[in-house]
């Protein structure tokens, strides 16, 4: 599309809030819509809260830059959780995130904009981040691509942070190929698309033992028909993966927003907020375990996957929560956090099904984005057929 019919879409669709701000950028090159926390020259930066100062960036994030190589015309900065931190989208701010696919549902965060942007078909593809599952949730939520690639793939200069340990910036998009073409625009790799992608059945393909079980009905029908066939592996367990994550996560963002939380919690939403008061609880002694915690959970995982090409997951327990419904937290959140501690590259596609949306994660080796797109590609294709009930 061109910018022009991208504007176009996006005041049609006004009512899913996807975007705090639009651009008047011109040129010929992909459009994407950028998360409003990273740096884009002329516009304010927000966060999703309340900025201090609302003043525009005067120059453009690294990874903005970098995209303007390829051409990119950056259309507007997409919603998003307030600070990022949170996983509906529905910001107080700002107002909501709506979910192109299921009007009635939350579209997942933080980077619910971003995820509604691309399944809207607002734009080309766009920017998110990921330090809990705020790619990939959403793009489960929506039915889009979701690509966190190795933490430290994507430079975060000029990012407003959550936790500098795990942020990771990565894309989203229609498709598996779309996304591996942004992530080279977003970063130094090349060449992630194969010429001559295998097919599944020539690759090594597992699935996480005990992952799927528990889940919603709905999610379970469209894990078990994408494991069948699929030998397991054991994996660390995934409590102790998230809380490790969690822990740094938490201590992390309190860090950051410690002064402002002190002189103005009114500006806060109540659920950021009470995350911040939480965090602000957390020890040095518990901080430090928790980062030898995560040097420990890499090697475990690692070895558990050493002679696998990937490894399949669930990438949530249930299917979007209806919009003003109670959920748990650890029902959406428990299955991406795992892979923030490892920093392991990951995938999360859309299942084949109808209805709902539903997202499968392929999970990678640390720093082979590559092998992982052939993988996802490989699974995409074998789905592209069959569509689950």
């Amino acid at each position: 599309m061109n910018v022009a019919e991208a504007r176009e879409r996006i005041r049609e669709r006004a009512d899913l809030n996807a975007f705090i701000s639009l651009t008047e950028e011109d040129g010929d090159g992909p459009v994407v819509a950028v998360k409003d926390l990273v740096d884009v020259r002329g516009t304010i930066t927000t966060a999703g809260g309340v900025p201090a100062p609302a003043a525009p960036a005067e120059r453009d994030a690294p990874v903005a830059r970098r995209m303007r190589e390829f051409g990119c015309v950056v259309v507007g900065k997409t919603n998003l959780h307030e600070w990022a931190f949170g996983v509906t989208s529905q910001n107080p701010h700002y107002g909501g995130v709506r979910n192109p696919r299921a009007l009635d549902r939350l579209p997942g965060g933080s980077s619910g904009g971003s995820a509604a942007a691309v399944a809207a078909g607002l734009c080309d593809w766009a920017v998110g981040s990921d330090t809990g599952g705020s790619i990939r949730i959403p793009a489960a939520f929506c039915g889009v691509v979701g690509f966190k690639p190795t933490v430290g793939t994507v430079d975060v200069e000029g990012v407003v942070p959550l936790s500098r340990t795990l942020d990771t910036l990565g894309p989203l998009a229609p498709d598996v190929r779309s996304a591996a073409r942004a992530l080279e625009m977003m970063s130094e790799l090349a060449s992630l698309v194969p010429d001559a992608p295998r097919p599944l059945p020539a690759l090594r393909v597992a699935v996480a033992r005990g992952w799927g079980d528990g889940l919603a009905p709905e999610v379970a029908a469209a894990w078990e028909r994408a494991a069948a066939g699929l030998p397991e592996i054991d994996l660390p367990d995934r409590g102790r993966m998230g809380e490790a994550g969690l822990t740094i996560l938490l201590a992390e963002a309190a860090a950051f927003h410690r002064q402002r939380l002190a002189a103005h919690p009114e500006r806060f939403g109540d659920d950021v907020r009470q995350l911040l008061e939480g965090g602000l609880q957390v020890t040095r002694r518990e901080y430090v375990l928790a980062l030898l915690e995560q040097s420990r959970l890499r090697v475990e995982t690692e070895a558990a996957m050493e002679g696998w090409d990937a490894v399949l997951t669930p990438a949530t327990r249930v299917l979007p929560p209806l919009l003003g419904a109670e959920y748990d937290r650890a029902d959406i959140t428990g299955y991406t956090r795992p892979f923030n501690t490892t920093g392991q590259p990951v995938i999360a596609l859309p299942a084949p099904v109808t209805g709902v949306p539903v997202g499968i994660q392929v999970v990678g080796h640390f720093g082979q984005e590559a092998a992982l797109v052939e993988v996802a590609l490989a699974v995409e294709a074998a789905w592209r057929s069959p569509v689950l009930d």
